[in-house]
């Protein structure tokens, strides 16, 4: 099992899961009740009749039998004479088991009465251990199949799988300050950083590209001298305490990368005002310069 973040259709979410090697993915009780939140949104945004809806109901082991109605507010033609019903279903669920037990009943004026009583009366209140019941209603077989278009969805090792593959499950990307895109659950990049270490400011992510760009031609920069009492320019590049050569027919450099890797800082220093030791720029006091600032790159990917 894998540790990530999906949403539906990069509508609702995202919701933490564990996704499996079939692409399926259990969801803990509370990231349970974000999706049963999640799918209802999508059901009064897009049409019940289209959709599937999680729904969580609270209980205790032992309390009285509970009524339940899941009403999704439309109608349905039900017979030939053009009647129309409410398109609903309606549970009843024995909680005196150690496990529940749903049963689908008729939506009635009797149904509706008990699921009334249900809500206004304490969930449980003096009777056993909390229990759940996590119920999938599939809205498009109400027409047909009326109460019964419901699974119940049983926990597995603390969890709940939802949706199946058939449902439009997206895992969550991030945007890495290379330029990468990872899923959710990658957390390193190939570029050194990590999902949870990401610059936090423009000024620090102009530096770990800048880097890069330095690093296509000389791997072993580990940081740069910029100067900044103009526009800025890198003056000097460094691997750990030893100086590389920057001339353009004697070093590793050309006047491409080096113009590339001042292009980026110089973007960022002009469109931010932020504070250049923010970024982790580091004032070297200097003879010629009064803004002379170390950039140090993040560790190399080894």
């Amino acid at each position: 099992m894998i540790d990530t973040r999906v949403t539906l259709d990069s509508i609702v979410g995202p919701y933490d899961c564990q996704q499996s090697e079939w692409r399926t993915y259990r969801f803990t009780l509370d990231a349970t009740r974000q999706v049963s939140a999640g799918t209802i949104e999508m059901a009064e945004s897009y049409g019940w009749s289209s959709m599937e809806t999680i729904h969580v109901i609270d209980g205790r082991q032992g309390s009285p039998d509970t009524v339940h109605v899941i009403d999704s507010g439309e109608t349905y033609t039900a017979n030939e004479d053009g009647d129309r019903a409410a398109r609903a279903v309606a549970l009843r669920i024995n909680w005196r088991g150690k496990t529940p037990t749903v049963t689908p009943i008729a939506v009635n004026r009797q149904a509706r009465r008990a699921a009334r009583k249900t809500k206004n009366r304490a969930t449980g209140r003096g009777a056993g251990a909390a229990r759940v019941v996590v119920v999938c209603v599939h809205w498009e077989w109400v027409d047909d199949e009326g109460s019964g278009a419901f699974d119940v969805i049983e926990q597995v090792d603390g969890g709940y799988y939802l949706g199946g593959r058939e449902w439009p499950w997206c895992v969550v990307t991030w945007n890495c300050a290379c330029g990468n895109t990872q899923d959710w659950h990658e957390t390193d990049c190939l570029c050194g950083l990590t999902r949870d270490g990401q610059p936090t400011t423009a000024l620090a992510a102009a530096t770990h590209r800048a880097g890069q760009v330095l690093r296509t031609l000389a791997p072993e920069a580990t940081s740069a001298l910029v100067d900044v009492t103009g526009p800025p320019y890198i003056c000097a590049v460094f691997a750990g305490d030893v100086e590389i050569d920057t001339a353009d027919d004697t070093g590793p450099f050309d006047t491409e990368t080096l113009g590339e890797a001042d292009a980026i800082l110089r973007a960022a220093y002009e469109e931010t005002t932020e504070d250049e030791t923010a970024a982790g720029w580091v004032l070297v006091p200097d003879e010629k310069s009064s803004a002379l600032y170390r950039l140090t790159f993040a560790p190399a990917p080894q």
